[in-house]
């Protein structure tokens, strides 16, 4: 039990330089949280649902973070920093990282029957602060979501979604990803247009005015150097 303690927490100092020891680690409330969840849940399973709820109301006054007791959470999930709800039916894998003000939420069904309702997040993926994740979808491995993403659709492994809607960046992830990315956002654009890609963008632009020319019946005037119309 001991073992499993600190390799928890050398989990979260791996993820979060902030702490100078295991001890102060102790104080996270996300720590916290999760260790409410873990009894809070093994209420639930036990069909002991009051008292679920009241462990888990007391989670929530005490950490400002609110995980469902039904909820099903992996190993060695961090919360960094508060203010994050986690739906009932969500499933959550091993090694992923959310950051304050996250929703997994879930849909409202129009028959009345709860069901399946809130996102499953594959292992290792990051949620950035203020991120909407919504409904019975998938976030695959290793998926990054950005700050203040709003995803309501599937999302590829190793992916990142940016925006609202979430859109994806189109980057394979083996060309950037690093093992862990503060709160899943890049600071720099991995989309940025490149030096190659103006050039080429130039060569088609290029060769799309000789065609209206041609068509027109007139000659292609010269371009100025170093410009773009």
């Amino acid at each position: 039990m001991l073992e499993k303690l600190i390799a928890y927490l050398d989990s979260i100092h791996a993820r979060d330089p902030a702490p100078r020891s295991r001890w102060e680690i102790l104080l996270y409330p996300g720590v916290w949280a999760l260790v409410y969840h873990r009894a809070a849940h093994w209420l639930f399973e036990a069909d002991l649902f009051f008292l679920a709820r009241m462990v888990n109301h007391w989670s929530r006054m005490v950490t400002a973070i609110d995980i469902h007791p039904g909820a099903k959470i992996g190993k060695n999930f961090f919360i960094d920093h508060g203010f994050s709800v986690i739906g009932e039916t969500a499933e959550i894998g091993d090694d992923v990282t959310i950051y304050q003000c996250v929703t997994l939420g879930g849909t409202n069904p129009t028959n009345g029957v709860g069901g399946k309702r809130h996102p499953t997040i594959g292992d290792n993926v990051i949620i950035g602060s203020g991120a909407q994740v919504i409904g019975p979808i998938t976030v695959g491995p290793r998926a990054r979501i950005g700050a203040n993403a709003v995803v309501t659709d599937d999302v590829t492994e190793g992916a990142t979604m940016i925006g609202l809607k979430a859109r994806s960046t189109l980057v394979p992830a083996e060309q950037w990803l690093k093992e862990f990315l503060p709160y899943g956002t890049p600071c720099d654009d991995p989309c940025a247009p490149s030096r190659d890609c103006l050039e080429k963008l130039e060569a088609e632009m290029q060769a799309l005015r000789a065609e209206v020319a041609e068509l027109r019946g007139t000659s292609l005037p010269a371009q100025r150097s170093g410009t773009v119309d």
